[in-house]
């Protein structure tokens, strides 16, 4: 069997910045400080480090019930973001049909489908219930799982395990990302990767930051699913 992990922002979807918005705002709403994640990198980073380094320039101690209070305020802010336009806004050519094929009874018996994403755990279920590809996904590793995002596979091959699927080699798993990040993370676990250029890197960056397949979007899927094939 072949477990294919997904990244969300930029590589399922694209929520116009809601994420972004959605942190500004809740940062301000609780510290009084706009715009405290202007130039802090976010692609393929976890939230956790996202936050701290935000915190760290604002000056501003995150712990205990004050993250709390912020993650909190984080997820209402979010859902109320994603009701709005933005730019570029909605899922990535070529996800539905190709999450649709991997969950059919064709591949259901050779596939599983799990989440490796920096988002914080229910800040990745409100974005993918937003437009519906929740369901497709029975576990995951998150944001809050760990600062380093390449530490997030192993949470993931545990979540896997347990929702009842194969303890798989890491040369059974592909990780499908946007980013150079992404990338780094397959390689450290020995994992294949698929990286796509509908995120912040184009499609050369990512050939050159080690990707063993470079697709320019999710849309094909006979390249997809040969590789599937050719790992099963």
């Amino acid at each position: 069997m072949t477990i294919v992990l997904f990244d969300i922002d930029g590589t399922l979807i694209r929520t116009g910045r809601a994420g972004s918005r959605a942190m500004d705002r809740a940062f301000e709403d609780l510290f009084g400080i706009p715009n405290a994640f202007d130039g802090i990198q976010m692609a393929g980073r976890t939230d956790k480090w996202i936050l701290e380094d935000a915190a760290a320039r604002s000056g501003v101690s995150l712990t205990g019930e004050r993250f709390q209070r912020f993650r909190d305020r984080y997820f209402a802010c979010l859902l109320e973001a994603l009701q709005h336009p933005g730019p570029h806004k909605g899922i990535l050519p070529g996800v539905r049909p190709l999450l649709d094929a991997l969950v059919a009874p064709r591949l259901r018996d050779n596939v599983f489908l799990a989440l490796l994403t920096g988002n914080c755990a229910e800040g990745a279920h409100i974005k993918l219930e937003h437009f519906d590809l929740w369901r497709y996904f029975r576990c995951g590793a998150y944001g809050d799982d760990a600062h380093d995002r390449n530490e997030l596979f192993a949470v993931a091959m545990s979540r896997v395990h347990a929702c009842g699927g194969p303890a798989a080699r890491p040369r059974d798993v592909i990780v499908v990302g946007d980013t150079p990040l992404d990338v780094a993370c397959a390689a450290a676990a020995g994992a294949r990767s698929v990286a796509v250029a509908t995120g912040p890197s184009d499609a050369d960056a990512l050939r050159k930051s080690g990707a063993e397949v470079v697709l320019d979007d999710l849309s094909d899927m006979p390249a997809f699913l040969r590789l599937i094939g050719s790992a099963v």
